[in-house]
């Protein structure tokens, strides 16, 4: 690599990638740097895997890194990132801390070292075609079927019922789709949410992991029959990450999903979107008498310990993090971080559900911060997989895990 390169590991999104260069660009423009950036954009695997798997962060190989919270523990616990409190005591980024929610700065804090700043955030939620649900022939026409009034699903019943309902393959139109591409986090979140809203735990008081519930079995169940109902569900399915499901979503392919609350705003700043003004958010569906849930998990800034180039990877992060650059990513199609981003008039305006984020962190949920939790996440991986792909007992499959985390768990 050159010495004067600064190298920048960026989640493979494109409006992230459209944001990281302008927002490079902005930078040099501003401080004089002349430093050129080697921006590589990569899968979530991929992404981990050089980052913290083979030690790049460590080792200098990357400056600055997009890591999710799923991971930060496990980057912290091996010191391959920066302790940035000594940089933000001498410099903080503007309206530090008080510009973001409590939510977004916790997870990266431990004990007085902060390991990470918000680059982008969005809570798991519905995401459905309000044109269609609002559409009086379709509501004629479900009531009909099924003698009750076309609305937001609120239960996981429902939810199949209305995906079977507006599976429509020969007009390009499937019910839902799924993320079910096996990287370890897509398949894992959709278990979480599976378990949560059914009134499950995955942890205990003591920290250990527990998937081998009545609630878990209850959710693996319906998950691998709703995935395999080819009525119901996106033939991509099988093959999509998180990313390509909201692209399905976007194209007009989808009538509803539950993901990242960034790919509804997504579909009304991205050029080719066919759903702009027709889609809306909400909470995802439950069990009955249960309380719904959501999962936040947020993507951080960070500097590796092993870089060159330390305090203007720190400068960069803080520049970012301004104000109308944090209105910048939210425009280009990512989630800002910053309250004031949140309730901006023009971003409410392009993407009138934005005000919904406050609603749904309310019943957002955290992954447990384990430094082995890149470990446990596969095993559940692998037991999603096997509910997706044999025949497997769903018993005998979350207990074969189960086993499996119990000779790891700490």
């Amino acid at each position: 690599m050159k010495k004067d390169t600064i190298r920048i590991a960026v989640r493979k999104f494109a409006p992230f990638e459209a944001a990281m260069e302008k927002l490079w660009k902005a930078y040099c423009a501003h401080s004089g740097c002349t430093l050129e950036a080697e921006m590589i954009a990569l899968d979530v695997q991929p992404l981990y895997e050089t980052t913290l798997g083979s030690g790049g962060l460590a080792c200098g190989e990357w400056d600055i890194a997009h890591l999710n919270t799923d991971w930060i523990y496990e980057a912290y616990s091996e010191s391959a990132v920066e302790d940035l409190a000594p940089y933000i005591s001498r410099s903080a980024p503007e309206g530090y801390p008080d510009g973001w929610t409590s939510s977004l700065l916790q997870m990266q804090q431990f004990d007085k070292k902060i390991v990470g700043l918000p680059f982008h955030d969005g809570p798991e939620c519905l995401i459905y075609r309000k044109d269609l649900f609002d559409d009086p022939a379709e509501q004629q026409l479900f009531f009909q079927l099924h003698g009750r009034p076309l609305s937001l699903p609120q239960t996981w019943e429902e939810f199949e019922e209305i995906a079977r309902f507006f599976n429509r393959p020969d007009a390009g139109l499937y019910g839902c789709v799924f993320a079910c591409y096996p990287d370890d986090h897509n398949t894992v979140f959709d278990f979480c949410l599976q378990l949560w809203t059914r009134g499950g735990e995955l942890s205990s008081g003591d920290g250990r992991i527990g998937i081998n519930t009545p609630e878990a079995a209850e959710g693996l169940d319906f998950y691998r029959r709703i995935i395999k109902n080819k009525d119901a569900v996106h033939p991509g399915t099988a093959g999509y990450d998180s990313v390509e499901a909201g692209m399905a979503f976007a194209r007009g392919e989808v009538a509803m999903m539950v993901n990242w609350f960034g790919f509804a705003s997504m579909c009304e700043v991205y050029p080719q979107s066919a759903v702009k003004g027709k889609t809306d958010v909400s909470l995802i569906p439950g069990k009955a008498g249960k309380e719904t849930a959501s999962l936040n998990v947020y993507w951080l800034y960070t500097i590796g310990s092993g870089s060159s180039y330390k305090q203007t990877a720190y400068d960069f992060i803080s520049f970012a993090l301004r104000r109308e650059n944090d209105k910048l990513l939210t425009l280009e199609g990512g989630i800002g971080c910053r309250i004031s981003t949140w309730n901006d008039e023009e971003v409410n305006r392009i993407i009138p559900y934005y005000h919904k984020l406050e609603e749904l962190h309310r019943y957002a949920r955290s992954m447990p911060l384990k430094s082995n939790w890149a470990a446990i996440a596969s095993i559940i991986n692998e037991a999603m997989l096997n509910a997706m792909n044999t025949t497997l007992p769903t018993a005998v499959i979350l207990q074969e895990a189960q086993n499996k985390i119990d000779s790891i768990n700490q």
